[in-house]
This record gives structure tokens, sequence and C-alpha cells, in this order.
């Protein structure tokens, strides 16, 4: 082996999970709990606030499906938000959000006032998932991206458990209050997260924008293995970000500081080739990730398991229990092997699960809405394939999307790239919140399911086609290329912005 391999190898043997990255990218996404929290527990909430509230299908349709389209707000505007104030502080907001909308859900006098605070949640909800995965894949190692930009989809899960554990435990409390506890309770971990930044550093890769080089340094030193892995990330995003790689000023003013001018544009309307490509890929991945019909299974699962045949409130809160546990279980699967196996692999199995899961639902389903008798055997079978879809769900598209999302992008269009994404995201979940009700009545519940897996199937090809691999790959340097065909125009080079030393 030649000395220059030797080197790598030990490099690669050294290099770790960094115990304060993890630290730091888990209070981070600890805002995603508050996401997951307000879908687990509207699904239970959602049968006593229609008793309680004398509302319709088309109210509760509504009411479920608000949170995410409001939410398209908070994502639209997070990223020129995160661009001007920082990453940090872009979390503090969003707590402060979610905070507000939780109080009014609380109160909830009545249905104009529940919608409000949903409204208001709902642009909390999309603050969260979009600042989240991109601190966490901006303070990581290419080797550990992977993992702590799963972190934000294991804290959905773990709030979607949480949930489902308040309906089930408020259920007894008075109709009155039992659901204005459940949704008023959220505001507790708001205020937690929103007091636990200040444990947490700013980005460096922010830093740098900037021009605040020896805090960024300074941070970096923190969440790297070794000095020598700390000065070679901070001279790749120097040279992302156009600061001269020789530059050894601890401050520098950067003329052309980034705060988001012109992303727009040049995301959208004159993007290069492998721009283009990686803005289908990620209209594609969030399309996706909810059009198999995610949204349907965790919000409306005591719906299903009731036209399974589990009649009761108890049999069903406690399967619902049950799904938030295999779906956070499950993303352990997920954080293990995304590191290893690889983008690709992990989200290709994830759908291959996920449509078979889907197809035995609609079957079993069809056969329980079509038999004049009680088919115990069609409940257990129910159960199996809705907790197999969800597994196969949360060890590959649930949290994947979000890494592959989140570390695709150029640095300068990442935070707006990435709320584009989590808009789309959004969209597609207010589409299928809003819509899965009306749908099942017009194609049957069966139907619903074999719908689903047809879109899986779509969605396996266009995954195959157009994801390729970023497994270890520089956010830096080398991601752009991972989109690069043969063919494509050479970008022009980027000139390096014009700083000039600041006296301290």
């Amino acid at each position: 082996m030649t000395e220059s391999g030797l080197g790598m190898e030990q490099h690669k043997a050294k290099e770790g999970k960094n115990k304060y990255a993890f630290a730091c990218s888990f209070i981070a996404s600890f805002i995603s709990v508050l996401m997951g929290y307000d879908t687990g527990v509207m699904s239970g909430a959602m049968i006593f606030i229609q008793e309680d509230l004398k509302a319709t299908d088309t109210q509760i349709q509504v009411l479920a499906g608000v949170l995410n389209a409001c939410a398209l707000v908070g994502s639209l505007t997070a990223g020129r938000i995160s661009d001007f104030i920082g990453r940090r502080y872009t979390i503090v907001v969003g707590a402060a959000v979610f905070f507000l909308g939780s109080l009014l859900m609380g109160l909830g006098l009545n249905f104009a006032m529940l919608i409000a605070g949903r409204c208001i949640a709902g642009v909390g909800v999309g603050y969260a998932l979009m600042i989240a995965p991109v601190y966490s894949a901006e303070i990581s190692t290419p080797s550990s991206r992977g993992c702590l930009s799963s972190l934000p989809e294991i804290c959905i899960s773990i709030g979607i458990l949480f949930g489902y554990l308040a309906n089930y435990f408020f259920r007894k409390l008075p109709l009155i209050y039992g659901w204005r506890a459940m949704l008023g309770v959220a505001m507790v971990p708001s205020v937690a997260l929103a007091l636990s930044v200040i444990l947490m550093p700013e980005s460096p890769r922010w830093l740098v924008m900037q021009g605040r080089i020896k805090d960024a340094r300074g941070v970096l030193l923190r969440v790297s293995n070794s000095k020598e892995e700390a000065e070679r990330r901070l001279w790749d995003i120097k040279a992302a970000v156009g600061i001269d790689k020789g530059c050894t000023d601890d401050v520098v003013h950067v003329t052309s500081k980034h705060h988001g001018e012109g992303v727009w544009k040049d995301l959208l309307l004159r993007p290069t080739p492998p721009v283009r490509r990686i803005l289908t890929a990620t209209v594609g991945i969030h399309i996706f990730q909810h059009a198999t019909g995610i949204e349907a299974v965790l919000l409306y699962s005591p719906r299903i398991l009731k036209k399974a045949g589990l009649m009761t409130k108890n049999q069903q809160f406690l399967a619902t229990i049950g799904i938030g546990v295999f779906k956070t279980v499950f993303i352990l699967v997920a954080i293990l092997l995304v590191d290893k196996a690889g983008r690709r692999k992990v989200l290709l199995s994830s759908l291959t699960g996920m449509i078979l899961s889907l197809v035995g639902l609609g079957v079993v389903l069809t056969l329980v809405e079509h038999s004049p008798h009680r088919l115990i055997w069609a409940q257990i079978m129910a159960v199996v394939f809705v907790l197999s879809f969800v597994s196969s769900f949360s060890s590959g598209i649930g949290p994947v999307t979000w890494v592959y999302c989140s570390e695709i992008f150029p640095l300068r269009l990442r935070a707006q790239g990435a709320s584009l994404g989590v808009a789309i995201n959004r969209l597609m979940n207010s589409a299928m919140s809003m819509s899965f009700i009306s749908l099942y009545k017009a194609i049957t519940i069966g139907g619903a399911f074999f719908l689903f897996a047809g879109i899986g199937v779509v969605a396996w090809v266009f995954y195959f086609c157009c994801l390729p691999e970023t497994k270890g790959r520089a956010l830096e340097e080398e991601m752009e290329e991972v989109f690069t065909k043969r063919g494509d125009k050479k970008p022009p080079k980027q000139h390096a912005v014009e700083v000039e030393k600041v006296e301290i």
C-alpha cells in the first residue's frame, strides 16, 4: 500500500461519530418532536373533537390538513430567515410559533379558534422540517452525515409515539377537557427547546458566509474528530463561499455577504443542468414520500383499524401505540444502514416493502368490506400489514428523504432549496390529509391502498433512474459532480468574493 493510501486508511479508521456534534444535532432535531406529536395526537383527538364540536367529516379533513397547508408559509420563509439570522435562532422562532399555536388549540373555545391554532402551529412545523436537517447536515462530517441528518425523522417518530400515548392516557378525561389537554400539552416541549438552543453552536457554514472565520473554526474544532479534519472542512467551506483558501484572517468583511439574495433565480429560473437534476430529485422524492400513503396510515389509523373490524377505542388506540413503537424502532435500522449501505439501496428496499404491505392491506380491507361475517384473521392481518408498511417506511423513505435533500444542494442554494423541498412535502401531506376520507368513500378503503401501491411502483422507477448515490461525498466539493453528466457545459468558475481584513 502506498504512503498516501495508508494515510487515508488511518484517517478513515480514526474518523467516527463526534459526540458533541451528535448532541447538537439531537437538540436541533428535537423541534421535529413537536411536529410528530401533533400528527400522532390529532389521529385520536379528531374522534373526540368531532363528538364534542359536532364537526362534519369535511371539517375534520380540513382540520387534519390545514396544519400542513400552513406549513408551506413556514417552510418557504424559513430558508431566507435562516440565511439572515442564522440556523440556531431560526429554531427558536419555530418553537415560539408552535407554542402560540398549541396555546390556541389547547384553549379551543370553538372550531374557528382550533383552526387558527392549527394554522399557526403549521407555520412552526414548516420551520422545523426545513431547519433541523439543514443544521444537522452542515454540522456533521461526511462519514456521519446520514446518521445525524436522520435524527429529525426519529424525533418525528418519537413525537408521534408520544401523541398516541397522550390519546390513550387522556381519553378517559371528560370530553370537554380530554382533547384540549392532548393538544395543549405540546406547549411544554416548545419552551424546553427554545431554552436548550443556548447549548448549541451556530452552523460553521453560516458563520463563514458571514465572514466570521475564527468563530467557524472554533465550532469546527468542537464538532470534528481532529484538528486536521476541522481545518480541511474549513478550507472546503471557504472555497465554496468564494473566500480565498489562503486567507488566514479571523474576521473578513464579505462584500457579497449572503442573506439569500438571488437564490430563487438561480434555483428556478436559470439553474445549471446539475442544479436542475437536483431540483427534480428533490421535488420527486418529497412528492412520493407522501403520495405512497404514509399520512393516511398515521393520521387515520383508528378509522382504518375500525374498517378492519377493531371496533372499540381501546383496541384502536392500543394498536396505534404499536404503530408508533414500530415506526420509532425501525428508524434505527435506517440510521445504522444509511452511511454503510448507501442512500439508494436503503430507499429502494424501503419502497419494495411498502408496496408489498400496501397490496396486502388492500386485499384484506377489500375482503372485510365484502364479507357478511366478522373475520378475526383479517383484523390480525390488517394490523400486521399496517405495522409492516410503517416499518418499511421508517427504515428508508422516512428518514432518508430528509438526509438526501439536505445534502445535495450547493451551499449557496442549500437553505432555500431545502425550504422548497419542505414546501412540496407539506403540500403533499396536506393534500393526503384533506382527501383520504373522500378518496376511500369514492373508491373503497381497499381501493385506496391499491392506488397507493401503484404510486409506489412509479416511485420505485423514479428513485432508480433519478437519484444517484451520495454516500460519503463532501458537501462543498463533490455533490454537484454527482449530478453532472457527460456533455454538460461547465459553469463559469466562481470568483472569490471581495474580502477585507477587519481590525479588531
